[in-house]
Formats: structure tokens, sequence, C-alpha cells
């Protein structure tokens, strides 16, 4: 098992709850494959103290993890990435979900028509 994962590098905003984010955070190393099947997380203590925060705060995002199934965690191995398909499937639309909501938000924001953005992101894409 490896332990990759660290917390240091996660920027808390005020957007959203802390333990969102922390979930939220896995699912990106996830989508990026900087985290895979297997892979173990810190503990919730170390998350804590890397964060800064309350370790119940930590223990909530790991309940979200393991309720959404892509943690698991027992008491011989500690708490792991697990991915199937299906889960891999699930995180990678919902976060591709997120990041066109956002664009299209920005683009209608800035007034621009669908057939502009369309042909801006036909010419940016090649």
């Amino acid at each position: 098992m490896r332990v990759l994962l660290t917390f240091q590098d996660l920027q808390l905003n005020n957007k959203m709850p802390v333990y969102m984010q922390i979930a939220l955070y896995v699912k990106r190393r996830i989508l990026l494959k900087w985290a895979v099947s297997g892979d173990k997380l810190p503990s919730r203590r170390d998350i804590a103290m890397q964060l800064n925060i309350n370790p119940n705060t930590v223990q909530k995002a790991f309940k979200l993890m393991e309720d959404e199934g892509y943690v698991r965690t027992s008491s011989t191995t500690g708490s792991v990435i697990y991915l199937d398909d299906e889960i891999y499937g699930r995180i990678e639309t919902e976060l591709t979900k997120e990041m066109v909501a956002a664009f299209i938000a920005e683009a209608k924001e800035a007034n621009l028509s669908f057939k502009k953005t369309v042909e801006l992101l036909t010419e940016l894409w090649e």
C-alpha cells in the first residue's frame, strides 16, 4: 500500500464546508490519477494537524467518502482508496459537470453567446 496523499497543499475556503472540501480534494486527486485504488490515506489526526482543523471535521469527511464508496476503512489497514469502474465514472462525471457548469456560468456572466463560446472552445481545444 502506498501513502501518497498529503493535505498540506489543500487551500481551504469559506465557500463550502471544510469536510466537503477534503472529500473534493481526494476526488480531484483520483480524477488526476494522483491517487489510485489501494492508496492509504493519512490518519484522521494527521490530516487534522496538516490542515489545523478539528479532528471531528476530518471524521465527517471520512464518513462522506465512505458513504460515497471511494474510501474504505478497516481496523487492520486504516483508510484506503477503493475504486472500481462505476465509482471512478461517478467521480469523473461529477467533477466534469462541475467544471463545465462553472465555465458556462462565467461565459454567461461575460455575455458570450452560445455560438461564440462553442467557436472558442473548438478553436482552443485543438
